[in-house]
């Protein structure tokens, strides 16, 4: 299987957007748990849309992808960011089990979004 790397690595950046407010405030300033939720939704949106306009043939394979590659780089943004805002190494990298829940999590966010776009791009597709 051939997987588009830009796209899966664009996507995965944009997914960024959710721990970066976090981690400036702007999630707690808005209000939790909504401005999680949102973003969230948002980010799925934009996942799906984007499969769907690109026509990807395996968007389930590529979202999951997505998910691991977001789970990699929200895991060392909050490695680098952390120690530099808060004093002490936070996060998934100090608890095994938060760690391995982060992959988890977004392995199934991305094989769930994957499964919309791979039915929305059927639907779009039959002949007739």
């Amino acid at each position: 299987m051939k997987f588009n790397w830009k796209l899966i690595i664009l996507l995965s950046a944009f997914a960024l957007i959710r721990p970066l407010m976090s981690i400036l405030g702007v999630t707690e300033m808005i209000g939790q748990p909504y401005t999680s939720i949102s973003l969230t939704l948002i980010i799925s949106a934009v996942w799906i849309i984007i499969m769907v306009y690109k026509n990807v043939k395996t968007p389930v394979q590529h979202l999951v992808m997505t998910g691991i590659f977001y789970a990699a780089a929200s895991v060392i943004l909050s490695g680098i960011l952390s120690p530099v805002l808060l004093g002490a190494l936070m996060g998934p990298l100090t608890n095994p089990f938060a760690f391995i829940s982060v992959f988890m999590t977004n392995i199934i966010w991305g094989t769930v979004t994957g499964l919309i776009s791979l039915g929305i791009i059927k639907i779009i597709n039959q002949p007739g």
